[in-house]
């Protein structure tokens, strides 16, 4: 089956191995990318910028470990909000620091957010403010056996 999304330049073997390596190593220099997939500096650096234009590549994300910045409890949040209340929650949810993801979703909760925190402690005074819009359902999340990954490049999953 054939995804009429996909980019036309991921048909292209090259831009595949560009993309690969960067998702393995972001912060590759270009002289170092370049010696991977087998071309001059001027050469990746135009397809990487290619890409980018095309919005392949979004950006570099820095990627900090909440724990070690003093926010060691990760809850999921699921909100189901009261009539007229939508843009409220997402209103408050982009004001919200702690809330570091949030996900308009089908079925009976229309957001999904993730939220870090510093202690269990503060969890009450953070779902309170979400409580007049909606209601809350909260799981602490224990571990992240999968943690955010980059997705498969090629019809192989590779």
């Amino acid at each position: 089956m054939t995804n009429l999304q996909r980019s036309p330049l991921l048909s292209d073997p090259t831009n595949v191995q560009i993309l690969k390596a960067l998702a393995a190593n972001p912060r590759m220099p270009n002289a170092e990318l370049a010696r991977a997939v087998g071309m001059s500096g001027p050469a990746v650096r135009e397809r990487v910028q290619r890409l980018e234009d095309v919005g392949l590549i979004r950006g570099i994300r820095l990627d900090l470990d909440p724990a070690l910045l003093g926010y060691p409890v990760a809850v999921q949040v699921r909100i189901r909000p009261m009539p007229g209340q939508i843009q409220k929650i997402i209103e408050l949810a982009r004001n919200t620091p702690r809330v570091v993801e949030c996900h308009r979703v089908t079925g009976e909760d229309c957001f999904v957010m993730r939220l870090h925190l510093e202690s269990i402690d503060v969890l009450d005074s953070v779902l309170d403010t979400f409580l007049f819009y909606g209601q809350t359902t909260t799981s602490i999340i224990q571990s992240s056996p999968v943690p955010p990954r980059a997705l498969p490049l090629s019809d192989d999953g590779s």
